[in-house]
């Protein structure tokens, strides 16, 4: 990107590379000290006191540079620039809540590329209004990770009708705590729609003409590879459970091993089930029991009930549905031989779906445009992309994890990569803009 490249091609001019990447590394770094932990992650689940801080400070960098800042009904945080009155808007973002102990670049890095990717265009097409067509607005997609509030992906499931509003606003934490009530005490709860999906929304108004998304991998295609950027042309499918295997409380050195209803031996079996299921389908299915509490957690106590969250995740919905059935089999077959019972009480699933192939091209061009080498990458996680890709025009980039660690403080992307991602998301942000997807 620079200033010698054509206007008409939808190029955006940086008067400094140096100091525009200078200023995200600062902001990033600024960024990252919200729920900061000592190994150098970030513990900041949504709505909790260091989300809501991160949130503030990117309201104000927001506000600032002219945006208009607003929330959803379900706490989604847009930053609105118009540029062509009554126009649509292309939205680019990602989420800023983590997992416990995460990573600081997982999903805030896709935020503070937009805003960055955002403010030159605003700037750009201030001096330019001439080339554009839709406006501008930053997303903060609310509760992403789904490890405080389940499901993940809360915010654009609401606001692409996949989750009903009061069901998610209904949804507690492990204290009880509704999704309503912790988004109300930090003032970040809309009265109303910000924007108009489809039929899904009725108040707000404003249309949604496209989608972007940046996002650091969090596997280790790309770093292996030795390339900078992927680009998403579908995602894998997900079944997510939510599961009580269901004993009887006895005393662990008086109960006969014959007699006893052990729910945590019950859960034990059902965690190497999945192991099982994962190593008949080989690199074709992924498997995990990825929370696992027991009642009453006791040392001399036989566990009366197991709350477990699962996943299985595939490429193909077919060999998803097959293996779903096959686990099903197994929970039967583990009542018996642990004398329990298991309830499935929640599922939250997603079909594995192709993203527009007009928006992979389109990215692919900008990439070549910009020199930079790139693949395309089948995403195995969950993203707010996901969900959107199946509403309006969608782009999914990746950058590299290094090691492809994620979900952990260890995780981490190189400078270069980052600011390489931010330039790439600009221009293609800058020809959504122009109506080319």
């Amino acid at each position: 990107m620079t200033s010698s490249e054509s206007q008409a091609s939808g190029s955006v001019r940086v008067e400094s590379k140096s100091a525009s990447d200078t200023a995200f590394l600062d902001d990033f770094a600024t960024m990252s000290t919200f729920g900061a932990t000592t190994a150098g992650g970030v513990e900041r689940q949504a709505a909790t006191a260091a989300d809501a801080d991160n949130r503030r400070w990117l309201s104000r960098w927001l506000t600032d540079r002219g945006f208009t800042v607003r929330y959803d009904r379900v706490g989604n945080m847009f930053g609105l620039y118009e540029l062509v009155p009554g126009a649509p808007y292309v939205l680019a973002g990602s989420h800023l809540d983590s997992q416990p102990r995460g990573g600081r670049f997982d999903g805030a890095y896709g935020v503070l590329a937009a805003a960055h990717a955002m403010d030159r265009l605003r700037r750009h097409y201030t001096d330019h209004p001439e080339h554009a067509r839709h406006n501008l607005a930053v997303i903060n997609w609310f509760n992403e990770e789904g490890s405080r509030f389940k499901p993940s992906m809360q915010g654009s499931g609401v606001f692409t009708g996949k989750i009903a509003l009061q069901a998610a606003l209904d949804t507690t934490d492990a204290d009880g705590t509704t999704v309503a009530q912790a988004l109300g005490a930090w003032d970040m709860l809309g009265d109303n729609d910000v924007f108009t999906v489809g039929d899904h929304h009725t108040a707000g108004g404003r249309a949604v003409a496209s989608y972007a998304e940046i996002h650091i991998e969090q596997g280790r295609e790309l770093d292996k590879a030795g390339v900078l950027m992927g680009v998403v042309p579908s995602t894998w499918g997900a079944n997510k459970y939510e599961i009580s295997v269901l004993g009887a409380q006895s005393h662990t050195g008086a109960t006969a091993i014959a007699d006893r209803q052990d729910a945590l031996y019950g859960a034990a079996k059902v965690v190497v089930a999945l192991r099982e299921l994962a190593d008949e389908y080989g690199d074709d299915l992924h498997t995990s029991c990825g929370q696992l509490t027991v009642y009453p957690n006791s040392p001399v106590v036989v566990a009366r009930e197991v709350d477990m969250h699962l996943d299985l995740r595939s490429p193909s919905d077919e060999l998803l549905e097959e293996a779903d059935a096959k686990l099903t089999r197994a929970f039967a077959e583990i009542e018996v031989a642990a004398d329990v019972k298991i309830e499935r009480r929640f599922a939250h699933t997603w079909k594995g779906h192709t993203y527009q192939p007009e928006g992979v091209a389109l990215a692919e061009e900008v990439i070549d445009a910009l020199g930079h080498s790139h693949m395309q990458v089948r995403t195995r996680a969950g993203h707010d992309s996901t969900n959107m890709k199946d509403v309006v025009p969608t782009v999914m980039l990746f950058i590299p994890s290094v090691d492809g660690v994620s979900h952990a403080e260890n995780e981490y992307t190189h400078d270069g990569d980052l600011t390489a991602g931010v330039d790439v998301l600009t221009e293609t942000v800058a020809r959504m803009v122009e109506g080319k997807l």
